[in-house]
Formats: structure tokens, sequence, C-alpha cells
């Protein structure tokens, strides 16, 4: 099989989806594979790395989309590259479709068949493919509720740890799966004083039992959420239905009635987001302020450390990935049913029952096109 990297074009997005090592891999298993020039200099990969493992590297993201048979990116095609997507062509990608009928309309117009790396799930009832960037997310989210937190950046002037005499910040995390206990992590070991809300009891049980004592478990309601936010600094919004989108757990008149220079960081927002004031902003400008409390909805958080995030996203990927290859995707899926869950969009039909149940579209089994 043709295999074709691009290089990603999302505003200051510089991961990849395929590094040299990868590459190899795919190399060694028979196929060839193709990568625009440049795709992971940012990050380090040169060109010659990517010849070195075997890649031939082209001029354009035009050629890959004009002649590979599976394309690999990392996020979910803009306009200009959805449109350039090829009838029986496979995309394998984060796509976040729920939230963006556009997109959804590009893919099923295109007729390609595209597998979405967030809706891929395993026999522990994990999404495997997401939890790297969820991990990254998490850990990221508190980094930049920190830094938000500053009095330069609109914040109430809060350390997170405090220090002898004063009291730490406040940190609500709404959610308590991969990016919760991710946060979760940082914010304990920076000193923080932590509340996790979640509404799986045996989930707030495996929190304690993690954390021993050093964080609060509350079961996430209506009550419990707008009681944490109002005395929280920083809320971190971790919640997820797979492939769905987002609930709105908080409500604007919740933000209105938070504290002056507060923060919300809604690690959700790929998902359209699950605070009501919520909207995607990016790294160039990832901050915005309503009611005097500073959001930060930054949509491809794990961009900012993309060396890390690459390595991570493609430890996963790629084994998967070289099933689709190695089988073709008919086969691929037939044999593997967690692959199946991640056909979002196939031969012009909507497959995944989330996407089109959020945007009133016809729902086809991939069973039925396979």
């Amino acid at each position: 099989m043709l295999i074709g990297v691009p290089k990603e074009i999302k505003n200051r997005e510089y991961r990849v989806g395929l590094t040299p090592a990868s590459v190899r891999e795919f190399v060694a298993n028979g196929h060839e594979v193709i990568v625009e020039t440049q795709a992971g200099f940012e990050i380090g990969f040169s060109n010659s790395a990517y010849v070195a493992a075997g890649a031939r590297i082209v001029d354009s993201a035009a050629e890959i989309f004009a002649t590979a048979e599976m394309v690999v990116k990392v996020k979910e095609p803009q306009p200009e590259e959805f449109k350039q997507l090829r009838e029986g062509q496979i995309l394998y990608t984060y796509l976040h479709l729920a939230p963006d009928p556009v997109q959804t309309q590009g893919l099923i117009e295109s007729g390609c068949y595209a597998i979405a790396y967030e809706t891929v799930t395993d026999d522990r009832g994990g999404l495997p493919l997401l939890a790297p960037m969820s991990e990254v997310a998490g850990r990221l989210s508190i980094q930049a509720g920190a830094h938000a937190l500053e009095m330069s950046q609109g914040g109430r002037g809060m350390l997170l740890g405090g220090v002898p005499g004063v009291a730490p910040a406040r940190v609500a995390i709404i959610g308590g799966g991969v990016v919760g206990i991710n946060a979760a992590r940082m914010a304990v070991g920076l000193g923080a004083d932590v509340t996790i809300l979640d509404r799986s009891i045996q989930r707030m049980q495996q929190l304690d039992d993690i954390f021993r004592g050093r964080i609060k478990t509350v079961y996430s309601n209506c009550d419990n959420v707008e009681e944490c936010i109002l005395r929280s600094d920083l809320t971190v919004g971790a919640v997820l239905i797979p492939g769905a989108a987002a609930p709105k757990l908080v409500s604007r008149e919740m933000v209105a009635k938070m504290m002056r220079g507060s923060v919300l960081v809604d690690v959700a927002i790929d998902q359209g987001g699950c605070f009501e004031t919520s909207k995607a902003t990016t790294h160039a400008e990832p901050t915005y302020v309503v009611d005097e409390v500073v959001h930060y909805c930054v949509a491809n958080m794990p961009g900012a450390v993309a060396r890390t995030s690459t390595l991570a996203l493609n430890n996963a990927t790629v084994p998967l990935g070289l099933q689709i290859a190695n089988k073709g995707w008919q086969r691929a899926l037939l044999e593997n049913k967690h692959l199946r869950n991640g056909m979002n969009v196939a031969a012009g039909k909507v497959t995944y029952e989330a996407v089109a149940d959020d945007q009133n579209l016809d729902f086809v089994p991939v069973e039925e096109i396979l």
C-alpha cells in the first residue's frame, strides 16, 4: 500500500502522522511511504531522516492526496485538505466530527473511508489511540491553567502550590478519566488543593486508592459542580462521551458567579467543549475572558509539546495502521471490532451513531458497508 504523510496545516500544529521510526515499520512490512517535505522538521525529524527510514520526499500535500492509498495525519483535515480526498481513499487521523458538520459533509462528499483515532476501542473499554493525547492534554491543562492564573495573563495572581503560610490554589477537575487523572497528578505534584468530580462511584473509589488522601472526590451533579467551581481558582473540564458532543456541565450563569480572575481550561473543546462559554482558540491566542473569568480552550493542546505528543501518538497508532495497510481496510475492520469502531464516515455514509445523532444525519452501521 502507498502511505502518505502530509504536513499538518492547522494553526501552530507541529505534530506529524508518522515519525521516521514508524516509516521504517511500514517499509519493513512491504509498503511505500511518501512524506511531504519538512513535515517533521519543526520537531527534529529531517527529510534525510525520513529518506534513511525508506520514505520518499514529495514537494506538496497535493501529490500525497492525489496518489496515496492511505493518508496518515494527526489533526482533522482542514477544508483545503478534505476537498482533496478521493473516493476510496483511507484517512487515518483524529476527526472529532460531532461539533463539526462542515468537516463531516466534506468527508461524506469525498467518498473516502475516514477512521477516527478517538473512537477506536480496546478490550478494556478504553480508547487506546485517544489515551496518549489525553494524558498529554491532562498534564498540560495544569501548566496552562497555572500560567493563566498569573496577573499578566488576567488571572487572580495565584501560585498553585502556595507558600508556607499561604494556602494553595483550589483546583476542580470535572471528570476522572484519563485527562482528569493526569491533570490531578500534575496539580497534586505542584501542591494544589485538588477536587475531582465524577459520576462513577467505582472510579472515585479508584481515585481515592491512587491518590491516598491527597485529593478529594465529589459526585458530579449540578449542585456539586456549581459549588466546586465557585470556590475554585482553576477548573479543568475533562469530560468525554466517545465520538459525541461534550455535555455542557457549566452554564453561562455559573461562569458569571465565579471569582474574578479564576480560570477555566476546557480540554473537551475538541468535542465542542463542556462549558457553555467555551469557544475554540489556538496556540497563537489561547485565552479570552468572559465575565472576568479567563478561558483557555485550545483545540489542539498536545501540539504545544509536539515532539513528545508525536512519539506518544505513534506508539499507539502505528500497530493498527499496519493492520490496515497489511490487510486492507475491509479485512482489517472485519477482523478487528475495535478498529471497526473507528470508522466514522465510509463511502459517503456516516457510520458512527453519535455523530449522526448530533448532526441529525442518517446512520448506516459500518457492517452494512463491509
